[in-house]
């Protein structure tokens, strides 16, 4: 952990010695009595939290706020489900990275199993997105938002080609730019939201594609390789944000 996160209601209460987050204060950090560590309330500020006492009560600690916790960037993506054990990492690594809304969309050549799994229906997803957001050392969670299909998602996110946002569609057949020459080129005129659509371990289809292209997102490639949606998005994510001087 690099950053203990505390929601609202936790960060004034003394914390259970079984809570994995006081395991990893003593027995990682060895810390006690009148140590610091670096906490947070989850959306909120960071800072840092000083032990007062430790009994089998729990760890009593003051916090004192002293950072904005590192917001979320402009980014959001629009990721086609992936099977669930990419789905782990791949919301753990993005979160990292610092996007800011993650909309999980079946796709026309995706398997639609994958929507009905427990790690979205049971809270596991937020503990992917958690996890990483604690990596990161930051407070701020992306938000989690989940569609049927891509015309939902679209549909949902208002993009309709009419400015106001930069949106770019991965995409390995006959892609019109390479990703970092269309943020250049898009975030020259905008600068503003920042959307990324990744399709599922299939790709998307022709159908799909004029969607995406009809609500005004381009085409870019990230070379001729073919990769995983975990990888893709990771990857995409990283020089998109690079290219923005976000990272």
């Amino acid at each position: 952990m690099n950053i203990c996160l505390f929601s609202q209601d936790e960060i004034s209460k003394p914390l259970p010695l079984k809570d994995e987050r006081a395991e990893h204060i003593r027995k990682v950090l060895h810390k006690k009595e009148g140590d610091s560590f670096t906490a947070g309330i989850i959306g909120g500020a960071s800072g840092v939290a000083t032990i007062s006492s430790m009994s089998e009560e729990g760890i009593t600690f003051d916090f004192t706020a002293g950072g904005d916790g590192k917001p979320l960037t402009s980014l959001e993506m629009i990721i086609g489900f992936p099977r669930p054990i990419q789905l782990k990492r791949l919301l753990r690594d993005i979160a990292a990275l610092g996007v800011s809304k993650v909309h999980l969309t079946g796709t026309d050549l995706g398997e639609k199993s994958y929507m009905q799994s427990n790690l979205v229906e049971h809270g596991a997803a937020y503990k992917m997105l958690l996890d990483g957001t604690v990596q990161a050392g930051s407070t701020h969670v992306p938000e989690l938002c989940l569609y049927k299909t891509l015309d939902q998602c679209l549909e949902a996110l208002g993009t309709g080609g009419k400015g106001g946002s930069v949106l770019l569609a991965l995409d390995n057949v006959n892609p019109a730019a390479r990703l970092a020459d269309a943020v250049k080129q898009a975030s020259a005129k905008s600068g503003e939201r920042v959307v990324a659509a990744i399709g599922s371990e299939r790709g998307w289809t022709d159908r799909e594609r004029k969607l995406l292209e009809s609500k005004g997102f381009v085409r870019c490639g990230m070379g001729e390789r073919i990769m995983r949606t975990e990888t893709a998005a990771t990857v995409a994510g990283a020089i998109i944000l690079s290219e923005l001087e976000i990272i």
